[in-house]
Protein backbone atom coordinates (compact mmCIF):
# COMPACT_ATOMS: atom_id res chain seq x y z
CA UNK A 1 0.00 0.00 0.00
CA UNK A 2 2.85 2.34 0.88
CA UNK A 3 4.51 1.60 -2.46
CA UNK A 4 1.26 2.42 -4.25
CA UNK A 5 0.98 5.73 -2.40
CA UNK A 6 4.56 6.60 -3.30
CA UNK A 7 3.89 5.79 -6.93
CA UNK A 8 0.77 7.97 -6.89
CA UNK A 9 2.67 10.82 -5.26
CA UNK A 10 5.51 10.53 -7.74
CA UNK A 11 3.10 10.48 -10.67
CA UNK A 12 1.26 13.54 -9.36
CA UNK A 13 4.55 15.43 -8.94
CA UNK A 14 5.65 14.47 -12.46
CA UNK A 15 2.35 15.60 -13.98
CA UNK A 16 2.46 18.85 -12.00
CA UNK A 17 6.03 19.48 -13.15
CA UNK A 18 5.13 18.79 -16.77
CA UNK A 19 2.12 21.09 -16.50
CA UNK A 20 4.24 23.88 -15.00
CA UNK A 21 6.90 23.52 -17.70
CA UNK A 22 4.23 23.54 -20.41
CA UNK A 23 2.53 26.63 -18.99
CA UNK A 24 5.82 28.50 -18.71
CA UNK A 25 7.05 27.59 -22.20
CA UNK A 26 3.75 28.17 -23.98
CA UNK A 27 2.78 31.16 -21.85
CA UNK A 28 5.99 33.03 -22.66
CA UNK A 29 5.57 32.35 -26.38
CA UNK A 30 2.18 34.01 -26.38
CA UNK A 31 4.08 37.32 -26.47
CA UNK A 32 7.62 36.32 -27.46
CA UNK A 33 8.02 35.31 -31.11
CA UNK A 34 9.85 31.97 -31.29
CA UNK A 35 13.10 32.44 -33.24
CA UNK A 36 12.98 28.84 -34.47
CA UNK A 37 11.08 25.57 -34.00
CA UNK A 38 11.87 21.94 -33.27
CA UNK A 39 11.35 21.07 -36.94
CA UNK A 40 13.64 23.88 -38.11
CA UNK A 41 16.34 22.87 -35.64
CA UNK A 42 16.07 19.25 -36.75
CA UNK A 43 16.43 20.30 -40.41
CA UNK A 44 19.41 22.57 -39.67
CA UNK A 45 21.23 19.93 -37.64
CA UNK A 46 20.67 17.28 -40.32
CA UNK A 47 21.88 19.61 -43.08
CA UNK A 48 24.92 20.66 -41.05
CA UNK A 49 25.78 17.05 -40.22
CA UNK A 50 25.53 16.17 -43.92
CA UNK A 51 27.90 19.03 -44.79
CA UNK A 52 25.42 20.80 -47.06
CA UNK A 53 26.50 24.29 -48.20
CA UNK A 54 24.93 27.37 -46.66
CA UNK A 55 22.25 28.64 -46.50
CA UNK A 56 20.68 25.59 -44.96
CA UNK A 57 17.44 27.19 -43.86
CA UNK A 58 15.34 30.18 -44.94
CA UNK A 59 13.11 31.75 -42.31
CA UNK A 60 11.76 35.24 -41.66
CA UNK A 61 9.23 36.09 -38.96
CA UNK A 62 6.23 38.11 -40.13
CA UNK A 63 3.70 39.47 -37.61
CA UNK A 64 0.02 38.74 -38.11
CA UNK A 65 -0.67 42.35 -39.07
CA UNK A 66 1.68 41.99 -42.06
CA UNK A 67 0.19 38.70 -43.30
CA UNK A 68 -2.81 39.28 -45.58
CA UNK A 69 -6.11 37.74 -44.44
CA UNK A 70 -6.17 35.77 -47.72
CA UNK A 71 -3.06 33.86 -46.62
CA UNK A 72 -4.56 33.03 -43.24
CA UNK A 73 -7.81 31.98 -44.93
CA UNK A 74 -5.98 29.82 -47.48
CA UNK A 75 -4.25 27.90 -44.69
CA UNK A 76 -7.53 27.39 -42.84
CA UNK A 77 -9.35 26.37 -46.03
CA UNK A 78 -6.62 23.87 -46.88
CA UNK A 79 -5.80 22.40 -43.48
CA UNK A 80 -8.50 23.00 -40.90
CA UNK A 81 -11.81 24.59 -41.87
CA UNK A 82 -13.25 24.28 -38.36
CA UNK A 83 -10.29 26.11 -36.83
CA UNK A 84 -12.30 29.15 -35.67
CA UNK A 85 -14.69 26.97 -33.69
CA UNK A 86 -12.95 23.89 -32.30
CA UNK A 87 -10.95 23.66 -29.08
CA UNK A 88 -7.86 22.15 -30.67
CA UNK A 89 -9.27 18.88 -32.00
CA UNK A 90 -11.67 18.41 -34.91
CA UNK A 91 -13.92 15.64 -33.61
CA UNK A 92 -15.91 15.57 -36.85
CA UNK A 93 -12.82 14.79 -38.93
CA UNK A 94 -11.54 12.32 -36.34
CA UNK A 95 -14.80 10.37 -36.53
CA UNK A 96 -14.68 10.41 -40.34
CA UNK A 97 -11.07 9.21 -40.37
CA UNK A 98 -11.91 6.37 -37.97
CA UNK A 99 -14.98 5.36 -40.00
CA UNK A 100 -12.90 5.27 -43.19
CA UNK A 101 -10.27 3.15 -41.46
CA UNK A 102 -12.85 0.66 -40.21
CA UNK A 103 -14.23 0.47 -43.76
CA UNK A 104 -10.83 -0.72 -44.96
CA UNK A 105 -9.31 2.53 -46.15
CA UNK A 106 -5.86 3.80 -45.18
CA UNK A 107 -5.77 5.58 -41.83
CA UNK A 108 -5.47 9.28 -42.62
CA UNK A 109 -4.50 12.16 -40.43
CA UNK A 110 -7.01 14.61 -39.01
CA UNK A 111 -4.62 17.04 -37.36
CA UNK A 112 -5.82 20.58 -36.77
CA UNK A 113 -3.74 23.72 -37.18
CA UNK A 114 -3.44 23.80 -33.38
CA UNK A 115 -2.03 20.27 -33.32
CA UNK A 116 0.36 21.00 -36.18
CA UNK A 117 1.58 24.12 -34.40
CA UNK A 118 2.29 22.15 -31.22
CA UNK A 119 4.07 19.42 -33.19
CA UNK A 120 6.18 21.72 -35.37
CA UNK A 121 7.12 24.04 -32.53
CA UNK A 122 8.06 21.51 -29.85
CA UNK A 123 8.19 17.93 -31.14
CA UNK A 124 9.44 15.65 -33.92
CA UNK A 125 7.83 14.03 -37.00
CA UNK A 126 6.32 10.59 -36.85
CA UNK A 127 3.26 8.69 -35.67
CA UNK A 128 4.64 7.04 -32.53
CA UNK A 129 2.40 7.01 -29.47
CA UNK A 130 4.59 9.14 -27.15
CA UNK A 131 4.72 11.94 -29.71
CA UNK A 132 0.97 11.82 -30.29
CA UNK A 133 0.31 11.96 -26.53
CA UNK A 134 2.65 14.93 -26.11
CA UNK A 135 1.09 16.62 -29.13
CA UNK A 136 -2.39 16.32 -27.59
CA UNK A 137 -1.11 17.60 -24.23
CA UNK A 138 0.59 20.64 -25.79
CA UNK A 139 -2.39 21.35 -28.02
CA UNK A 140 -4.63 21.62 -24.95
CA UNK A 141 -2.30 24.18 -23.41
CA UNK A 142 -1.98 26.14 -26.67
CA UNK A 143 -5.74 26.48 -26.86
CA UNK A 144 -5.97 27.46 -23.19
CA UNK A 145 -3.16 30.03 -23.20
CA UNK A 146 -3.16 31.49 -26.72
CA UNK A 147 -5.91 33.20 -28.70
CA UNK A 148 -6.72 31.75 -32.10
CA UNK A 149 -4.90 34.60 -33.82
CA UNK A 150 -1.64 33.73 -32.07
CA UNK A 151 -1.93 30.03 -32.92
CA UNK A 152 -2.49 30.81 -36.60
CA UNK A 153 0.25 33.47 -36.61
CA UNK A 154 2.83 31.05 -35.19
CA UNK A 155 1.67 28.26 -37.52
CA UNK A 156 2.13 30.44 -40.61
CA UNK A 157 5.60 31.43 -39.42
CA UNK A 158 6.93 27.92 -38.72
CA UNK A 159 5.14 25.74 -41.29
CA UNK A 160 7.37 24.36 -44.04
CA UNK A 161 6.52 25.60 -47.53
CA UNK A 162 9.38 24.02 -49.45
CA UNK A 163 12.88 22.57 -49.15
CA UNK A 164 14.79 24.62 -46.56
CA UNK A 165 11.92 27.13 -46.46
CA UNK A 166 9.94 27.73 -43.29
CA UNK A 167 7.30 30.34 -42.69
CA UNK A 168 5.27 32.47 -45.05
CA UNK A 169 7.80 35.31 -44.88
CA UNK A 170 10.65 33.32 -46.41
CA UNK A 171 8.30 31.48 -48.80
CA UNK A 172 6.84 34.66 -50.27
CA UNK A 173 10.30 36.04 -51.03
CA UNK A 174 11.73 32.77 -52.37
CA UNK A 175 8.82 31.78 -54.58
CA UNK A 176 7.13 35.10 -55.52
CA UNK A 177 9.87 37.69 -54.93
CA UNK A 178 7.67 39.82 -52.70
CA UNK A 179 6.95 40.33 -49.01
CA UNK A 180 4.18 38.36 -47.40
CA UNK A 181 2.03 41.49 -47.17
CA UNK A 182 1.91 41.65 -50.99
CA UNK A 183 0.72 38.08 -51.58
CA UNK A 184 -2.37 37.77 -53.77
CA UNK A 185 -5.20 35.33 -52.93
CA UNK A 186 -4.06 33.07 -55.79
CA UNK A 187 -0.50 33.01 -54.48
CA UNK A 188 -1.76 32.34 -50.97
CA UNK A 189 -3.74 29.36 -52.28
CA UNK A 190 -0.63 28.05 -54.07
CA UNK A 191 1.41 28.24 -50.87
CA UNK A 192 -1.30 26.48 -48.88
CA UNK A 193 -1.54 23.78 -51.55
CA UNK A 194 1.91 22.39 -50.71
CA UNK A 195 1.44 22.21 -46.94
CA UNK A 196 0.61 18.47 -46.81
CA UNK A 197 4.03 17.58 -48.23
CA UNK A 198 6.26 20.60 -48.93
CA UNK A 199 9.24 18.47 -49.92
CA UNK A 200 7.45 16.69 -52.79
CA UNK A 201 4.87 19.37 -53.66
CA UNK A 202 6.64 22.41 -55.08
CA UNK A 203 5.40 26.00 -55.18
CA UNK A 204 7.86 27.07 -57.88
CA UNK A 205 7.22 24.04 -60.12
CA UNK A 206 3.67 22.89 -59.32
CA UNK A 207 2.59 19.48 -60.47
CA UNK A 208 -0.86 18.84 -61.87
CA UNK A 209 -1.91 17.69 -58.40
CA UNK A 210 -0.72 20.93 -56.81
CA UNK A 211 -2.55 22.93 -59.48
CA UNK A 212 -5.77 21.01 -58.79
CA UNK A 213 -5.35 21.51 -55.06
CA UNK A 214 -4.69 25.23 -55.57
CA UNK A 215 -7.96 25.63 -57.48
CA UNK A 216 -9.81 23.59 -54.83
CA UNK A 217 -8.45 25.82 -52.05
CA UNK A 218 -9.48 28.95 -53.96
CA UNK A 219 -13.02 27.58 -54.28
CA UNK A 220 -13.09 26.72 -50.60
CA UNK A 221 -11.97 30.24 -49.71
CA UNK A 222 -14.91 31.67 -51.64
CA UNK A 223 -17.39 29.14 -50.24
CA UNK A 224 -16.31 29.95 -46.69
CA UNK A 225 -17.29 33.56 -47.36
CA UNK A 226 -13.90 35.08 -48.01
CA UNK A 227 -11.71 36.62 -45.34
CA UNK A 228 -14.75 37.58 -43.29
CA UNK A 229 -14.76 33.93 -42.21
CA UNK A 230 -11.85 34.82 -39.93
CA UNK A 231 -13.52 37.89 -38.46
CA UNK A 232 -12.49 38.26 -34.86
CA UNK A 233 -9.44 36.03 -35.07
CA UNK A 234 -7.32 37.76 -37.76
CA UNK A 235 -6.39 41.44 -38.26
CA UNK A 236 -8.54 43.25 -40.84
CA UNK A 237 -10.23 40.00 -41.87
CA UNK A 238 -13.66 41.59 -42.04
CA UNK A 239 -12.45 44.26 -44.42
CA UNK A 240 -10.87 42.12 -47.13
Amino acid sequence: MRLLRRFGTGLAVAVAGLALASVLAIGVLRWLDPPTSAFMLRHWVAATWAGEPRPRLYHEWVPAAAIPPAMALAAVAAEDQRFPDHAGFDLVQLRKAWADYRAGKRLRGASTISQQTAKNLFLWPGQDLPRKVLEAWLTLWLELLWPKERILEVYLNIAQFGPETFGVGAASWRFFDRPAAALTPAQAARLAAVLPNPVHYRVEAPSARVERRTHWISRQMRQLGGSAYLRGIWPAAAGR
